[in-house]
């Protein structure tokens, strides 16, 4: 017997799934579970007050690192090629040989290089602390770098620029910086979303994905949590974590290089904004992986640069507390996705939270203001 409701289905209560474009995948919205109790594994607060220099931290000016170099005095950003990298360069190249047509046991020799971007000499200032003009260095050392590896190494395909924040993340050193990775391979999810978005545009008469996708959320304006002149900000109609956003490009741009004076002042504007955002909303120095989906460096061909517009994915662990996070388990692995909290209630709460960072906040009556 198939089952009956005599109500008419309502987003905010009845379990549906959504479509994801941009990956083609689903993923399984149960805004009813919100209400269960949660007994489960609290992360402990982070409640240490970190020191603007640490004489033990590897990413600190001037302190030495695991392969015994020493760090420059630097005062801005810091680049150098990561001591435990997870590719590299020096290695032979591989030959699948006659096992070309084997369909069950695949390999592919993968070169690359892995660089670590520290944002500042300051041990104790995150992408939420920082003023616009801080967080605009650490975009404009992400031009400079991804503009080194395509001119200085064309043999590299695909540039992922990426943040690990917090210990719940897996991050080993608090010094806020970034890493790059670079590979001759274009990584299996930049790769997803840019046949996806090839696709859209032989299907769409040339449209592009995000663009019409951006436009389509501005004029509902149920998940957007801000916007400038440049970028949007905003948490996917498709979203897994609990307050997962997107930065997208209002215009179509498919790389950092692509961003003019004021589009990358605005970049900056964006991350500033939304990180403190983040800290405020559970008010913690708030874990996430961050990256930026762009074109590849030397792309197959100009269709696959086309179709590419360049965002920023935030995917935060955090689900209702600064101690309880969401874990992707269970049906999730085996089946799909499946959160409680609907993006439309997430955008909602993100949109609330101030932009000024609670530390710096005056408190009365144990109030913000």
């Amino acid at each position: 017997m198939i089952p009956t409701a005599s109500s008419s289905f309502d987003f905010n209560n009845d379990s549906h799934r959504r479509y994801n474009p941009l990956t083609k995948s689903w993923v399984l919205c149960s805004p009813h579970r919100t209400q269960r109790p949660w007994q489960g594994q609290q992360e402990g607060p982070q409640l240490e007050q970190l020191p603007q220099y640490d004489p033990t931290c590897y990413l600190c000016p001037g302190n030495q690192r695991a392969n015994g170099e020493k760090n420059p005095s630097y005062a801005t950003t810091f680049v150098f090629p990561n001591d435990f990298a997870a590719v590299k360069s020096d290695q032979a190249s591989y030959e699948q040989g006659t096992n070309k047509e084997d369909d069950l046991f695949k390999v592919q020799g993968v070169r690359g290089e892995c660089h670590v971007i520290c944002f500042s000499p300051r041990h104790d200032l995150t992408m939420a602390e920082m003023t616009t003009d801080e967080a605009a260095l650490v975009v404009s050392q992400w031009r400079e770098s991804y503009a080194w590896i395509q001119q200085e190494r064309p043999w590299i395909r695909y540039v992922q620029i990426f943040e690990n924040k917090g210990a719940a993340m897996g991050c080993s050193n608090p010094h806020p910086h970034g890493q790059m990775w670079c590979t001759e391979s274009i990584p299996q999810e930049p790769a997803r979303e840019l046949e996806a978005m090839q696709e859209y545009q032989q299907k769409h008469g040339g449209c592009c994905l995000l663009c019409d996708y951006v436009d389509r959320e501005l004029q509902k304006d149920e998940r957007v949590v801000f916007a400038n002149a440049s970028f949007v900000c905003l948490v996917p109609f498709w979203a897994v974590w609990p307050f997962e956003v997107m930065i997208v490009a209002r215009s179509h741009a498919p790389d950092l290089m692509a961003l003019d004076q004021q589009q990358q002042h605005d970049l900056a504007d964006m991350l500033r904004r939304m990180t403190c955002r983040y800290d405020n909303l559970f008010e913690c120095s708030f874990p996430y992986s961050m990256g930026i989906h762009q074109a590849p460096t030397h792309a197959p061909s100009q269709q696959v640069r086309d179709a590419a517009h360049i965002h920023l994915h935030f995917y935060p662990p955090l689900l209702r507390s600064a101690t309880v996070r969401k874990f992707l388990v269970g049906f999730e692995m085996l089946g799909e996705p499946q959160r409680d909290i609907t993006p439309e209630q997430a955008a909602k709460r993100l949109k609330e939270c101030p932009e000024t960072h609670y530390k710096h906040a005056i408190k009365t009556n144990g109030h913000h203001h």
